[in-house]
């Protein structure tokens, strides 16, 4: 898909960029209008919010972690305002807790930065029922597979260490040190 490719956006083109990496969020502002949508920015939790409930737009592409906070306050207002909204939400750090976290509150998808464009709109655009991406030719290692174990119970004890390494019968320190580190390939 070319840059300026225009799609079918329905009756309501508007779209909410939140992402606190102010050149990200320029750039595929400038892609997302070029496509034909009608883009509204924010670089924060608290300004994404407003504009969630203010003006509730019909996508919208919103970082999962942001400096004043979480990305998916975000998702759950602008969900509680315009339940049709299709929503991405885009992480860096790629856990699968976390993914399932925004589904569960409401988001459309997730996608790992760095996303381009394209695939943001693919994401936006695809309808229950359109024919699943290929999976992955390189599936996740062990070392990931366990790490993402972690971050999921990690998210299910509302990021608390001492619960978390308690269910996961392991030393909370060693816990620390495992979620301070980045996630293996």
């Amino acid at each position: 898909m070319s840059d300026d490719t225009q799609l079918d956006l329905g009756d309501d083109p508007s779209l909410l960029l939140v992402d606190d990496d102010e050149v990200f969020l320029k750039r595929l502002a400038r892609a997302m209008e070029r496509r034909g949508f009608v883009v509204d920015t924010a670089g924060s939790v608290a300004a994404g919010k407003a504009l969630a409930v203010s003006r509730p737009p019909a996508y919208a592409v919103i970082d999962l972690r942001l400096e004043d906070g979480n990305g998916l306050d975000v998702v759950e207002a602008l969900r509680a305002k315009r339940p049709d909204a299709r929503i991405v939400v885009l992480t860096g750090y790629g856990a699968i807790a976390t993914a399932v976290a925004a589904v569960k509150i409401g988001a459309t998808d997730y996608l790992s930065k760095p996303a381009d464009a394209g695939e943001v709109v693919n994401a936006l655009l695809q309808r229950e029922g359109d024919v699943l991406p290929e999976p992955p030719e390189n599936p996740m290692s062990a070392d990931r597979v366990r790490w993402e174990h972690i971050q999921r119970v990690y998210e299910q004890c509302d990021r608390n260490v001492s619960e978390t390494a308690r269910r996961l019968s392991m030393h909370r320190r060693t816990l620390q040190r495992i979620l301070a580190k980045r996630s293996p390939r």
